[in-house]
């Protein structure tokens, strides 16, 4: 079975979440990057970022090489902004919705705060679909390293 990793990450933890799960399930992995980036430090980070997400704003992406067709499975990881998925993942399932019917979805999320189970949620809504078929919480991974981690990332990915 062959398997996506999708995802976005503007500093840098969903970023290394998603490359371990990616080997450990050993999936390939696809980066959103959104043509205009977000601010990634103080005030502004946290403004433009948050009214994007509440926004359910779509921003343009990069080109990326993506066929659902050629996968089973697809994991999306982004950070949890105002309690929802980052923007750019929106712009993708706006774009592959249809392609990822029947598809085995499940996701990973990091964050600083809360707002992960909301995120899922709002996931599903996007993609149209049921329940995830395994979901992930981090906290800021890389900026906190956490011995758990690795456990936690182990079994999120016997469920995937």
């Amino acid at each position: 079975m062959r398997t996506a990793v999708v995802f976005y990450s503007l500093t840098g933890n969903t970023a290394m979440a998603a490359g371990h799960i990616a080997a450990a399930l050993g999936a390939d992995l696809i980066e959103l990057k959104p043509v205009k980036s977000y601010p990634d430090k103080g005030f502004r980070k946290f403004f433009w970022g948050g009214k994007s997400a509440v926004m359910a704003e779509a921003p343009a992406l990069e080109p990326i090489q993506f066929c659902a067709a050629d996968y089973d499975s697809i994991v999306f990881g982004f950070p949890v902004w105002a309690g929802t998925i980052a923007p750019p993942v929106r712009s993708f399932i706006a774009v592959h919705r249809a392609e990822l019917a029947g598809k085995q979805i499940s996701s990973f999320a990091c964050q600083s705060g809360a707002g992960a189970a909301k995120a899922f949620r709002k996931l599903e809504e996007c993609l149209g679909m049921g329940p995830l078929r395994a979901e992930l919480v981090l906290i800021d991974p890389a900026d906190k390293p956490d011995p758990a981690n690795e456990e936690k990332i182990r079994a999120f990915c016997e469920k995937c």
